[in-house]
């Protein structure tokens, strides 16, 4: 079983798949995001350095993937993932325009058919407000100057991507953060396992968990 976790930045990605490694006894391949030597230059000036940033993420998880991927699935029953290959696309979409936009295109597609495909992407989603509070929390100095309107930006490109009207070849599983907190509360992290479970068929899981009500927004989530 691979699953991969997906969202907008801050929304919980990394620290959900750390949480369910134990649970599923699975594998974790989390992004090597802050390798990345653009990165700081694109949050300042996101026209000039986009294309460079864009390319060096793309060939970076491109790489991380065929080598990674395969590997730990030989190894691990379970693989859990903090990204999918294939969102690398969205982020081209809003970031690159023209010319740079043909050229990521033709490469991506190219490199994707080469990628194994989760069995399940589970996406995280958040409310805009929500995210910028996370993102402030976990205070990362590349992160210091994160525009609202980007990330708003990010959180309507990211619906219409997982959303139904959208042709896929993995299945996805909707989970609203917004009033969720799995690092402290673990009804919340059961109720994410379960939900996993009864989409994958993995028993032990129950036909219908109700989600524990916490009165927080989740916010140490990473």
């Amino acid at each position: 079983m691979y699953i991969a976790i997906e969202g907008v930045i801050g929304v919980g990605k990394t620290t959900l798949a750390r949480l369910l490694q134990p649970v599923f006894g699975a594998g974790t391949l989390l992004e090597v995001f802050e390798e990345n030597p653009f990165l700081s230059d694109f949050y300042a000036d996101r026209a000039r350095y986009a294309f460079q940033t864009q390319i060096f993420f793309l060939l970076s998880r491109y790489r991380q993937q065929r080598r990674t991927v395969a590997t730990m699935l030989e190894i691990h029953k379970h693989l859990i993932a903090d990204y999918t290959f294939e969102k690398d696309a969205l982020f081209a979409q809003i970031n690159l325009k023209g010319d740079e936009l043909d050229v990521y295109y033709k490469v991506h597609e190219a490199l994707a058919e080469k990628i194994i495909l989760p069995d399940l992407v589970l996406y995280l989603r958040a409310d805009t407000d929500v995210l910028m509070r996370r993102i402030a929390l976990r205070d990362r100095p590349y992160e210091r100057n994160m525009e609202r309107d980007y990330i708003a930006q990010l959180n309507e490109a990211y619906d219409e991507f997982f959303s139904e009207r959208q042709p896929r070849r993995t299945p996805v599983l909707w989970i609203d953060t917004d009033e969720l907190d799995y690092v402290r509360v673990p009804e919340n992290l059961a109720w994410v396992e379960n939900r996993i479970r009864q989409v994958l068929k993995l028993p032990p899981f129950q036909a219908e968990l109700p989600l524990p009500l916490t009165g927080q927004s989740g916010e140490t989530t990473e």
